[in-house]
């Protein structure tokens, strides 16, 4: 079991100086590596269902914000944007990507 507090959640770096400067003064405290790792996988899950509960209006602003915890959690595995792309283009070089549509549904 995780030894951190279930309160709270991860916020991007700005969120405390722009909860100050709305007038109020936000509690915080800085995550350790191992709760930092936990807490970024609860955001890409928090991400990725405000992406799929999105409307066409906000889909990629929500899209973005999922890139942005996927850079995240790369750059905590020691990953950074070029390698992460690297990795990516190898395997849509080797398997493909997802613009043909394609849909599986077994085998004969």
């Amino acid at each position: 079991m995780n030894s951190y507090s279930t309160n709270g959640k991860l916020v991007r770096d700005r969120i405390p100086q722009i909860i100050r400067d709305g007038g109020a003064e936000p509690v915080v405290y800085i995550a350790d590596r191992e709760e930092y790792r936990s807490r970024l996988r609860d955001k890409l899950g928090e991400e990725v269902a405000e992406f799929l509960a999105a409307g066409a209006d906000t889909a990629p602003e929500e899209l973005a914000d999922v890139l942005e915890v996927v850079h995240a959690l790369a750059a905590d595995l020691g990953v950074d944007g070029d390698q992460l792309e690297k990795i990516r283009a190898a395997k849509a070089g080797e398997r493909g990507g997802f613009s043909d549509r394609i849909i599986w549904t077994g085998n004969r």
